[in-house]
């Protein structure tokens, strides 16, 4: 137990699922996991374990943003014996490549963040998450025949901006196709303690053509890339 996450280890999976929302986690623990329990649920962030497809697995929300998702992927790496975090998030286009509900694939994080350098003081601004398990969500997708994007992916800690065209910038020096608010936080957390981390992600919105998902469809929708996750399972076991 934790100030944060009421449970005993034993209690997650090794293999934990962390979308941002915890409606959206308890909709996959629900929607896809038999045997289903809430673990914890302190803060109204949602924890579950059950098992897909005869291989056991949790659901945990990380709240939105790095400070968030740092503290709950921490705890789970370093006090419940969680050994892979699957982030499966939404994200904002920064090209006319991706399109509403595509799923992307984060090979690469970029961000302006002070989070790891305050942790411990690194400095690069890129993050990459594991190879293996980023391997095992592509290969997930193959079987699946499900088509996904890859690439760079921006983390920033702001979610409204005063020049809200910097995306345009950042996508042309960096390379990022989307933006999103948590990756490089996890990615960090899980190279720093020898962990696993990958991350999926679901289009949301748009910023090129103004596009946007309703937030009932970010809350019960982006099945696709949650199967990716489960079937990826196998391999992770």
């Amino acid at each position: 137990m934790t100030p944060h996450i009421h449970a005993e280890l034993g209690d997650f999976a090794t293999t934990v699922l962390m979308p941002g929302d915890p409606l959206r986690a308890k909709f996959i623990a629900e929607t896809y996991l038999d045997e289903v329990r809430e673990v914890s649920n302190v803060r109204n962030i949602l924890a579950y374990t059950g098992s897909y497809q005869g291989t056991r697995v949790s659901v945990m929300a990380s709240g939105m943003g790095m400070p968030s998702i740092g503290i709950y992927s921490w705890e789970l790496f370093t006090e419940f014996g969680v050994e892979n975090i699957i982030r499966v998030g939404s994200c904002g286009a920064y090209t006319e490549k991706l399109k509403l509900h595509d799923v992307l694939l984060a090979t690469k994080v970029w961000s302006e963040s002070s989070f790891a350098k305050t942790q411990n003081g690194e400095t690069s601004p890129f993050n990459e998450p594991s190879a293996k398990l980023s391997q095992f969500l592509s290969n997930s997708a193959k079987r699946l025949n499900t088509p996904i994007h890859s690439g760079i992916v921006h983390s920033s800690d702001v979610f409204y901006r005063k020049d809200h065209m910097s995306f345009q910038r950042i996508h042309q020096e960096v390379g990022a196709l989307a933006v999103e608010m948590e990756a490089f936080a996890l990615f960090h957390n899980a190279r720093t303690l020898n962990k696993n981390a990958a991350c999926l992600l679901t289009v949301s919105d748009h910023l090129v053509t103004e596009e946007a998902t309703t937030s009932t469809e970010r809350e019960t929708g982006f099945k696709r890339m949650i199967e990716i996750a489960l079937a990826s399972l196998q391999d992770c076991a």
